[in-house]
């Protein structure tokens, strides 16, 4: 798989050619949902034009890029895979995304994902499911599914997703790619669709952990647009000191699938064999996150989705009759079911007589997983555990159970509920060839070590 580097210093028009022929010999995996090629030839060709008068484009200058869909970017409409959005054009662009172009970096497609991020294999998209991209009859991961499949299948080096609960480090496991949580704050959210707000973070996918840091580091840092972003840390961050990294114990059980299991654990002797300490930890407070996570989520996204009432944009129902019909028939035709799913489950927790017994015990337990947390990182400089319990499963095998659904999350939650740093990277493949990721979670604002490590396991 390609590098940064592999564009760097090359023809950008050249380069986004290719990215877009790449892109069009895979459309058969539904990663991408539209291509932003008038744009990106353009800039391309304005790249080159600044390089042929002796001037610095950026870091990334002529790199192509993709974003997932609920990123706004100009170009192409950002759906976030519903109908809800199906004919929005951004009146602007995320800072993310502006952050990287400032680089020289060019968007060329917008990537696939369950309809407004809630899902985690991309099937919940309103244009269709994305396939694996080492095994089409199996899911993608998700919600950022397609932003993965993209960067496994080459067609870019890096991309861009979002991760509210693992919706970029489930599926960099099931693809065999690097993928970033980051801080909560340490990226800002602004332009980007919402989901949960408390813990939706902006990170990206790559083919290494050094491209996926130098990415993570463009775009991190206080935007004034998103009050919850952080001053920038990734340049300033000390060494791990420890040298003892802590092996989850709840994450090694027979209920994980014995390859995933296996995988771990030749991690962690890679680990032992650059000088760290391995050592099994408990994390009790990973019983409950799950519990957790689908109170607070949804409560969060019922409030977040409550915008779309097909009045001030969006889909809006034809040949209705009354203001209630025109709310209630574009809510039902502009969501996905897990869309409604959702938006009920947090209804339900916010309402007067469950508020207290639901939300506001699940943010009590919330503390505790974060002090839980806090302990281990007084003690290891970095958590190991597998990305997700199985490898990527079957298309279709779990639509019609979404507990089973939800349970695949089980491993990547507690972070998120925290706001942690975790990444996702490749520690090989099953005997079917699938990959299998591993985690590794840091303390608040360690990302930029928790990358430094993985390259240097990349390396040895």
């Amino acid at each position: 798989m390609s590098r940064i580097s592999d564009f760097t210093g090359k023809s950008a028009v050249e380069n986004v050619k290719e990215a877009l022929r790449r892109a069009r010999e895979v459309e058969d995996y539904h990663a991408l949902l539209s291509l932003t090629e008038e744009r990106a030839l353009e800039r391309a060709k304005e790249i080159d034009d600044q390089i042929e008068k002796g001037e610095n484009p950026g870091v990334l200058a002529g790199v192509p890029f993709v974003v997932k869909d609920n990123f706004l970017a100009f170009g192409a409409p950002t759906t976030a895979a519903a109908k809800m959005l199906e004919n929005f054009n951004a009146p602007l662009q995320a800072t993310a995304v502006e952050k990287l172009e400032d680089e020289g970096a060019i968007c060329i497609g917008k990537a696939n994902l369950d309809a407004f991020a809630h899902g985690g294999s991309t099937e919940n998209s309103a244009f269709g499911p994305t396939k694996n991209a080492v095994d089409k009859t199996r899911v993608a991961g998700g919600s950022s599914g397609g932003s993965a499949v993209v960067t496994a299948l080459d067609v870019v080096p890096f991309a861009l997703g979002t991760d509210t609960g693992g919706s970029i480090r489930q599926p960099a496991s099931f693809n065999g790619v690097v993928g970033v949580k980051p801080t909560y704050g340490a990226v800002s959210r602004y332009g980007v669709v919402a989901m949960a707000s408390s813990t939706d973070t902006i990170g990206c996918f790559a083919t290494n952990a050094d491209d996926a840091n130098l990415v993570m580091e463009i775009m991190a840092g206080r935007d004034d647009k998103d009050m919850t972003t952080l001053p920038d840390f990734w340049r300033n961050q000390p060494g791990f000191t420890k040298k003892k990294i802590g092996l989850v114990k709840q994450c090694m059980t027979d209920d994980v699938d014995a390859a995933v299991r296996q995988k771990t654990l030749d991690y962690a002797e890679k680990l032992k064999q650059l000088g760290y300490d391995v050592e099994e930890v408990d994390l009790d407070m990973m019983q409950y996150s799950l519990a957790m996570y689908y109170i607070i989520v949804p409560a969060e996204l019922s409030s977040n989705l409550a915008r779309y009432d097909g009045v001030r944009y969006g889909h809006r129902a034809a040949e209705v009759k009354t203001l209630a019909e025109l709310y209630g028939r574009s809510r039902n035709e502009g969501f996905m079911t897990e869309n409604k799913r959702r938006i009920m489950i947090g209804s339900f927790v916010l309402s007067s007589g469950f508020f207290d017994a639901y939300y506001m015990q699940a943010q009590k337990a919330r503390t505790l997983l974060i002090n839980e947390f806090k302990e281990l990182f007084a003690e290891y400089d970095a958590l190991l555990m597998p990305t997700a319990p199985t490898p990527a499963f079957k298309l279709g095998e779990n639509t019609n159970d979404p507990i089973k659904m939800y349970l695949a999350d089980i491993m990547t939650v507690p972070a998120s509920l925290a706001g942690l740093p975790a990444i996702s990277v490749p520690a090989g493949s099953n005997d079917e060839g699938l990959p299998i990721g591993v985690q590794l979670i840091g303390d608040y604002q360690s990302d930029g070590n928790l990358l430094k490590l993985a390259a240097e396991v990349e390396s040895a």
